[in-house]
């Protein structure tokens, strides 16, 4: 970090002091110390501060696509059909399920392919 001088002209090397006192209880009413570790009233460490911020990573991230996930099925054609009848679609939305089949085949036959 970086160092500050004091009003009275001192200067202060705040990592250094940060390093000292990081076993200390915090001030406040969180039964933390300056790490931010949870401790007990005797001072000892109950859950350290990276196991709590480890915990609130996994809270966030979660199962989300950042995580590789095994054996994960892939959607079937069926489940992918609109559930319209296509009685009530317009010529437009019509085009455009065509062009949806149209592709699918091309992304099975794309998929065959690189297998071989």
């Amino acid at each position: 970090m970086k160092q500050y001088r004091s009003a009275q002209g001192k200067t202060v090397d705040m990592s250094a002091l940060a390093a000292k006192n990081e076993k200390t209880r915090a001030v406040g009413n969180m039964k933390v110390n300056a790490r931010g570790d949870t401790i007990d009233a005797n001072g000892k460490i109950i859950v350290p501060v990276t196991q709590k911020v480890g915990q609130k990573y996994q809270a966030t991230v979660g199962n989300r696509t950042a995580q590789p996930v095994k054996n994960k099925t892939k959607p079937t054609a069926q489940s992918t059909q609109p559930t319209v009848a296509p009685s009530e679609l317009t010529v437009e939305e019509l085009e455009l399920d065509n062009s949806y089949e149209d592709d699918l085949e091309v992304e099975q036959i794309k998929a065959k392919e690189s297998k071989k």
